[in-house]
């Protein structure tokens, strides 16, 4: 009887639970990490504003989600997403949600981050303005239009920018009212763990993506150099710790992240060279997300020691 519960539910999944699977929370971290790391910084300039920060990252959580529903349906539109695919379950490829509702989704998504932006707004001025539409442009821009970023191999440069200095800086900026070199420097580090989340997914998928004719640097210049990358990424971000003491000789503890990074990320890299086996590769996704957020609460932890 239990059994047959089992089957039925997996059978007949929830409305919440499908949204939610849209939504793609295992991706949330690279969202909500640059932002804490951003306050950190604020914090330890003595320039925390409560309400600024929680506008940033319900702003960036919105952002990601929008952006996680628009990849879902744009991506059946052209293709890429086929009952052939080896990553997790795309809602509108499995028919769960109609692609009219999910396109609506996306919109509503945008639209209340824009709303959560309007304070930020008024407090910081046209930059932020400017910062918030050029990130919902790009969450639109990453699978729509004949140049969508994911299919011309942009993403990675999109990603590395806006989950990094425009992320760390933006929210430090509408806190603070300023900004300095260092901040936007510190902004590499997530945006280039968030830039590793994103080849995994694309060494995971280059088959996938050449059929589809999606062009991603994978895709373009072959696996190996996506795990190359990759380890480069997960390297650069490991420095950027190191830097920045060296930089400002101070906040010694800040330099466990950069362990954090080694530890953790260079094992992840050796897994993505050593397999194309979707059940090892799928969690990987999850864990370089997972890596990018405990590399930000590490790295804020020991800037504010």
């Amino acid at each position: 009887m239990a059994g047959g519960l089992t089957a039925l539910s997996t059978a007949h999944p929830s409305t919440l639970s499908i949204w939610v699977q849209a939504a793609r929370p295992k991706t949330l971290p690279a969202a909500v990490a640059p932002v804490l790391l951003g306050t950190a910084f604020a914090v330890a300039d003595q320039a925390f504003h409560g309400l600024a920060f929680a506008c940033a990252l319900l702003g960036a959580v919105l952002i990601q989600i929008g952006t996680n529903f628009a990849n879902d349906y744009k991506d059946f539109d052209r293709g890429a997403d086929t009952e052939a695919r080896r990553g997790p379950q795309r809602v509108t490829q499995a028919g769960l949600v109609s692609r009219e509702a999910v396109k609506l989704a996306t919109i509503i998504a945008f639209c209340l981050a824009f709303i959560s932006g309007i304070y930020l707004i008024v407090r910081g001025g046209w930059p932020i303005l400017a910062i918030g539409l050029a990130s919902i442009g790009s969450g639109v821009a990453y699978t729509a239009g004949r140049y969508a970023l994911a299919y011309t191999g942009l993403a990675d440069l999109f990603v590395l920018v806006f989950f990094g200095p425009v992320a760390v800086g933006g929210t430090y900026f509408v806190q603070a009212l300023s900004i300095s070199p260092e901040v936007l420097l510190v902004g590499f580090g997530p945006g280039l763990l968030a830039t590793a989340i994103l080849l995994a997914n694309n060494v995971r998928d280059i088959d996938e993506d050449r059929d589809a004719n999606k062009l991603t640097l994978v895709v373009r210049f072959g696996r190996r150099f996506g795990v190359g990358m990759y380890a480069a990424c997960i390297v650069g971000a490991a420095l950027i710790p190191i830097l920045l003491i060296v930089w400002q000789a101070d906040h010694v503890p800040a330099a466990l992240a950069s362990a954090v990074a080694f530890g953790l990320g260079i094992p992840f890299a050796l897994k993505l060279r050593s397999t194309e086996d979707p059940a090892i590769l799928n969690p990987l996704l999850g864990n370089t997300a997972k890596l990018l957020l405990l590399y930000c609460v590490v790295f804020s932890a020991g800037w504010l020691a």
